[in-house]
């Protein structure tokens, strides 16, 4: 079993956020790079969930870090307010 640990790395920045972007971008790949890919971080857009699905079906598809810590910023601040306006 591989240890999953180690150095990741941003491979490409491609204009444009859709399905089909994502998927014109891996299908410009070599066979030997998209079989390389194990694991795919992104947002949650689910344009890149689904490309990654499609053209990577054996990779798993994950949400970055960033991301994850975004979105529970987000609703921390949601709830923040709502507990605020709800005792005042």
């Amino acid at each position: 079993m591989k240890e999953r640990r180690g150095p990741s790395r941003l491979l490409d920045m491609i204009a444009g956020r859709s399905n089909a972007v994502l998927k014109a971008w891996l299908e410009a790949q070599t066979d030997e790079f998209r079989e390389g890919i194990e694991v795919v971080a992104m947002d949650g857009f689910t344009g890149f969930k689904t490309a990654t699905a499609e053209e990577l079906p054996e990779a798993v598809a994950v949400m970055g870090p960033f991301h994850v810590v975004a979105l529970a910023g987000d609703a921390l601040d949601q709830t923040t307010q709502w507990v605020q306006r709800e005792t005042t």
